[in-house]
């Protein structure tokens, strides 16, 4: 059986006594914070009934917003997309939404629902950028079945987001970043850079800081990146190397990784010989 079939959210209202978030949640920030019994009900329409937004404005999804420091950024500098956060635990989950109402943003809202379930929130298509940062990494071998990024976690995700769209990916564990990227290349979408050291590379000056990664950044521990992008799988005539010259003049080769065809950017780090097979 599947994590998802196995999945199911407890109810807010079972808790015999709601602590202040939960209050909150149900009380103060209910117009903008929604439970996992109201959140479902926006499905396909969340731009239209969540946020009074028209069917063609972006709407941006991040998983596991922490205290909210990422997402209030997000929507302040993107007034004209469409914020969602989703979170299970409720004290993150209300501070990100407050973090948001304190800046004057009504362009943010905040879900309580379980990542794996995502096919219950939304509809295909509906999803414009994905950003998931510093989820559990699960280190033990026996744990790694609850990591979040799973082949059939892409493959759900894939289907709810827009084509043109994007999934940006941040990770503190070399491992837990190792076996995300073995999925990302395999699976359907396009990885369009990534790195295994962010700070030492020319995506940082693009980097919002989290409030764990400047923890991680002060431990001296590197950050794992990731951008890929839901598109079409481009194409290999055969299943030799190819280069590319594409007009950015940045160095892209079409490989063959177990049998999908994809483009790889490479930036400011040097492909890993074990990631392929030639």
């Amino acid at each position: 059986m599947s994590k998802s079939g196995q999945l199911r959210v407890s109810r807010t209202d079972t808790i015999p006594v709601p602590n202040e978030y939960i209050l909150a949640l149900q009380g103060e920030y209910a117009p903008w914070s929604y439970d996992e019994q109201r959140a479902p009900r926006f499905r396909g329409r969340w731009r239209e009934d969540a946020f009074a937004a028209g069917p063609e404005t972006p709407l941006d999804l991040e998983i596991g917003t922490g205290n909210g420091l990422h997402f209030a950024h997000h929507a302040i500098q993107h007034p004209g997309r469409c914020v969602l956060g989703l979170e299970l635990k409720y004290k993150p989950l209300i501070q990100s939404i407050r973090r948001c109402r304190r800046a004057g943003q009504d362009n943010a809202r905040m879900a309580r629902y379980n990542a794996y379930l995502l096919p219950e929130l939304f509809a295909e298509g509906e999803l414009d950028d994905v950003f998931i940062f510093f989820p559990d990494p699960w280190e033990k071998s026996r744990q790694h079945k609850h990591r979040l990024i799973q082949d059939e976690f892409l493959e759900k995700l894939f289907k709810i987001q827009r084509p043109g769209s994007r999934l940006i990916f941040k990770t503190d564990s070399p491992g837990y970043f190792d076996w995300a990227l073995e999925r990302f290349l395999r699976g359907p979408y396009k990885v369009t850079a990534y790195t295994h050291d962010l700070h030492k590379s020319v995506h940082a000056t693009s980097n919002f800081v989290t409030q764990f990664e400047s923890i991680f950044i002060r431990q001296g521990l590197s950050i794992g990146w990731a951008c890929l992008e839901r598109g079409r799988e481009p194409e290999c005539p055969d299943d030799s190397e190819r280069d590319f010259d594409f007009a950015s003049g940045t160095r892209n080769r079409c490989v063959r990784w177990r049998g999908y065809a994809l483009g790889l950017r490479e930036d400011s780090v040097s492909l890993r010989d074990r990631h392929w097979e030639r």
